[in-house]
């Protein structure tokens, strides 16, 4: 039900700007007719939007897996600041993180590029965390898996915000898929699904099917989707389609849950995480959190 409302708001949705170039082009439609697809979409995208609530587990107990990533990291949009942590339910991101890979102190090459003004996008060279690689975080079977899409231009500037805002609407009127990008879904048991998001564009080191190793490496980090620069956007959910999926919490061993703006670092072996919760140092060192990341 959930799936069939999210697919009929887009299609409302679509109807409208087809009836809105329509318009522009013979300038002979009805004004009220373009509402009439609105209305739906907006009906559609409320009961869908419902039926999600009503399916959601608030006392679900946190699950603790290894964390996706080694090397240093900073959190963004995290939800041990807020529930939704993207302030949407959408796509079972309810208790969804970002991480960005930072430059610590005394480490060698520049720091991660912070948001500003100039200039307006970067090669994705330009920032730590891109091809940085992503490890499976626990025992699980590989149940989607895509890397087809091209990595773009970074977004984290003043200037390209309105086209990062406006490129996301669209992306969100073709589904998940051009929303998270190259993504990977693993099935950990127990109804629970880890998402890994914007992923580099053929990087995936695994297939569906696969079983994986906690460890493992999975994927490499990129800049697919609706992303404004390099970065991992990972969840647990109880579905592994993002569409139809409620997000649920979790917690990284030895890391817990980073909240927004707090370095953490994560040996390359399999020594437990140190550093948890280390203050980010000012925007000179690695930036502020870009607005619209996701």
């Amino acid at each position: 039900m959930r799936r069939t409302l999210v697919r009929l708001g887009r299609a409302c949705w679509l109807v409208f700007l087809a009836y809105l170039l329509i318009d522009l082009a013979t300038g002979r439609l009805p004004w009220l007719g373009g509402w009439l697809p609105i209305g739906a979409a907006l009906a559609s995208q409320l009961a869908a939007a419902l039926v999600g609530r009503r399916d959601e587990r608030p006392d679900a107990a946190p699950r603790t897996v290894r964390p996706p990533v080694t090397g240093t990291w900073s959190a963004l949009n995290s939800p041990a600041d807020r529930v939704p942590s993207h302030g949407t339910r959408a796509y079972g991101q309810s208790h969804a993180i970002d991480v960005v890979a930072e430059v610590g102190p005394g480490a060698p090459g520049p720091p991660r590029p912070g948001f500003g003004w100039w200039p307006p996008a970067r090669r994705n060279a330009a920032f730590p965390g891109f091809d940085a690689p992503l490890r499976a975080v626990a025992d699980g079977v590989v149940v989607r898996a895509t890397d087809r899409q091209r990595d773009h231009l970074s977004r984290n500037s003043w200037p390209a915000l309105p086209y990062l805002l406006a490129e996301g609407v669209l992306r969100d009127l073709f589904g998940a898929r051009r929303v998270i990008g190259n993504h990977l879904v693993l099935d950990l048991g127990g109804g629970t699904y880890a998402l890994y998001a914007h992923l580099r564009r053929g990087s995936l080191a695994v297939r569906p099917g696969d079983r994986v190793r906690a460890g493992q490496l999975v994927a490499r980090c990129g800049n697919t989707g609706n992303s404004s620069e390099p970065h991992l956007h990972f969840q647990l959910m109880d579905h592994p389609v993002p569409d139809v999926a409620s997000g649920l919490p979790f917690r990284w061993a030895g890391v817990g849950v980073p909240a927004a703006g707090t370095w953490f670092t994560v040996p390359a072996d399999d020594a437990e995480p140190a550093d948890a919760g280390t203050p980010a140092p000012e925007a000179g060192a690695g930036g502020e959190a870009p607005p619209g990341q996701r």
